[in-house]
């Protein structure tokens, strides 16, 4: 039977070795060596950090916080760099979900049996 930790370590081997990772790496040295990006693309991941922890908390975000985020969206967004690093990161993470959709399907396919047997009842 196989160690489900030693798969585990060959799925991280895996996606440390798959083309869409190596693109992220690849994107993301190239917007952390021009200082302009750097500085823009820091921005906005503290923009998003704090705007998430608000939320987390149950704080209110405020109109100017938003107004603040939605231009540094913007700005991020027309900056070629940052933008393929945006794509390439969303890619990878669709085969990350897709990925945890399929190792959590035991668990899925337990517990939705078990709901479905006691309605049953």
């Amino acid at each position: 039977m196989p160690n489900m930790y030693d798969s585990a370590y060959d799925l991280e081997k895996a996606i440390r070795e798959s083309e869409e990772f190596k693109e992220l790496q690849q994107a993301y040295e190239a917007v952390m060596s021009d200082s302009s990006a750097k500085k823009m693309f820091e921005e906005f991941r503290d923009t998003q950090i704090a705007l998430q922890e608000k939320q987390m908390q149950g704080e209110e975000i405020t109109e100017e916080e938003v107004e603040k985020a939605r231009k540094i969206v913007e700005l991020v967004q027309e900056h070629p760099g940052i933008s393929g690093l945006m794509d390439k990161e969303q890619r990878l993470n669709i085969i990350i979900n897709d990925i945890s959709r399929i190792i959590t399907k035991p668990l899925e396919e337990l517990y939705g049996t078990t709901s479905e047997n006691d309605q049953l009842n």
